[in-house]
């Protein structure tokens, strides 16, 4: 079966780059038919994550799902950060790319506000933006992002409390995706035995195997984290916890989260056990916004984006709120 398979293909919804920035791109989804919603969406996920996770394959993709409810959607490609791209700063990526996007889109579509959609850490950086930028955003709807990192119940954040993250950024430079993706397969290890154990049982079935192997795809293509974004990252965040305290600046400037005032969506995966769900509750108090939702989704952390529920459920209630408030 396997010497059958000649290549795994992800994220092959036709789209279209409009956008480029150093090794920063910004894609625009093809439509058919116009979109329901006037306002545009961008959708950004993890650095240390490919975006592509979100168009794993036609039958699990977010994106197609987001499309055919109606959504105008575009998409960040954060790209693969090199050594000599070691000192670009979180005011780079928030302020610099991030903004330049967002304008780009604005623009595009003579519109002063758009819609985001943020995933995981490009939540909480979207969460920074829209307290510093209220002027742009129409709306934010954040997925399984960490906002309060005082916790110690996940692995993660007990590490990132301990490590020497001057020291690795000193070695490295841009920490490579490579130990990015040694730490996350620490935090279950056992995940890296029964999931291939599992395989076994379906090693005939040439689309559950395709399925195992454009996962197997995403999770190793992993980019690099710039080091003096990566400092700032765990020291301010993680460590001191900064945002939620109120205490967070960027580019000298207090981030106050009482002026993210756009509608806001928060959903969070009620078994996720990368990014606590008291992680990520937390901000509902903390912004400024009269309309705020929680949206507790069953499962895990990526299965918010794979799971069949992400399709049937979750797709159409996210384009709903985005509709709704546009």
């Amino acid at each position: 079966t396997l010497l059958d398979i000649e290549e795994v293909d992800v994220a092959i919804t036709p789209k279209t780059k409009v956008w480029q920035s150093d090794h920063v791109g910004l894609y625009h989804y093809d439509r058919d038919t116009p979109a329901k919603c006037k306002i545009p969406c961008l959708v950004s996920f993890a650095l240390m994550n490919r975006q592509t996770v979100l168009d794993i394959e036609p039958e699990r993709s977010l994106m197609r799902k987001l499309l055919n409810e109606g959504l105008d959607l575009y998409i960040m490609d954060w790209g693969y950060p090199t050594r000599q791209e070691r000192y670009l700063t979180m005011e780079d990526y928030i302020n610099g790319y991030f903004n330049d996007a967002i304008d780009f889109i604005r623009n595009e579509h003579g519109l002063p506000k758009i819609h985001l959609l943020s995933i995981c850490q490009l939540g909480t950086f979207s969460m920074i933006y829209a307290s510093l930028h209220p002027e742009k955003v129409q709306s934010l709807t954040t997925f399984v992002a960490p906002f309060d990192f005082s916790g110690n119940e996940c692995m993660l954040y007990r590490w990132t409390k301990d490590i020497d993250v001057e020291s690795m950024v000193e070695s490295y430079g841009t920490i490579p995706g490579e130990v990015l993706d040694q730490g996350f397969g620490m935090l279950k290890p056992s995940m890296n035995i029964s999931k291939y154990l599992g395989i076994l049982n379906s090693i005939d079935n040439r689309e559950k195997l395709l399925s195992f192997l454009r996962m197997e795809k995403w999770k190793t293509d992993l980019p690099g984290i710039p080091g003096a974004l990566f400092i700032k990252y765990i020291n301010d965040l993680f460590r001191d916890n900064k945002l939620i305290k109120g205490e967070f600046e960027l580019g000298g400037v207090k981030v106050d989260l009482k002026k993210m005032t756009a509608p806001y969506l928060n959903v969070y995966a009620t078994g996720d056990t990368i990014i606590p769900n008291s992680s990520t509750l937390p901000i509902m108090d903390k912004i400024g916004s009269e309309v705020k939702e929680a949206y507790p989704f069953p499962g895990g952390h990526i299965g918010v984006f794979v799971g069949a529920r992400s399709q049937s459920e979750l797709g159409p209630s996210v384009a709903k709120f985005v509709i709704e408030h546009s």
